[in-house]
């Protein structure tokens, strides 16, 4: 063998027994007499008022102010087309979820899903394309955000009207109605 050096670690030395709590107390006041007494620990029940605010409240969804959230007047054009394309069975409705409340959402996926079982049994009628024409936004309060959005689909032109609400960092649709 050739090579590598030997090691020798050093012995191992032999920890004392451990002790009782309430017998290191006693050591340790004995060693200084002039310690200020200091109770041992004891853990008390904590504190907490479940009675102040309901879990809703608290992990719900919370409202976000104006200042932290982007420019409403782009998410309400790229929003209104989402939900259009979704209606019209040209986007999954998964995809928009994140953005709208549970009510909008339902009616939004039924309606696709209703498009979906209309080109199932080949009734549907042709898609055309979807494009936002013009978009003006309203804020009435802080973090709700009102929009009118002119859309041109295909040769029609429609309405559709979107209540914005600042919820967790984001716009989410409340409100939705297309005309």
């Amino acid at each position: 063998m050739s090579g590598a050096p030997l090691h020798v670690a050093p012995a191992v030395r032999a920890l004392p027994p451990a002790l009782p709590l309430h017998e290191a107390v006693r050591r340790a006041r004995a060693a200084d007499p002039g310690a200020r007494r200091v109770p041992g620990y004891v853990q008390d029940a904590l504190a907490v008022d479940f009675s102040c605010a309901s879990d809703e409240q608290v992990f719900g969804p919370q409202r976000t102010p104006r200042t932290d959230l982007p420019d409403p007047a782009e998410w309400a054009a790229r929003m209104a087309q989402a939900l259009l394309e979704v209606m019209t069975g040209a986007r999954p409705a998964p995809q928009v979820v994140r953005w709208t409340t549970p009510e909008v959402y339902a009616v939004v996926a039924r309606r696709g899903a209703l498009v979906a079982r209309r080109a199932a049994q080949g009734r549907s009628a042709r898609r055309h394309r979807l494009s936002v024409r013009r978009v003006r936004v309203c804020e009435p309060v802080d973090g709700v955000a009102e929009a009118a959005v002119v859309v041109q689909d295909g040769p029609r032109v429609r309405a559709v009207a979107l209540r914005l609400v600042g919820q967790d960092g984001k716009w989410r649709v409340a409100a939705l109605q297309v005309g």
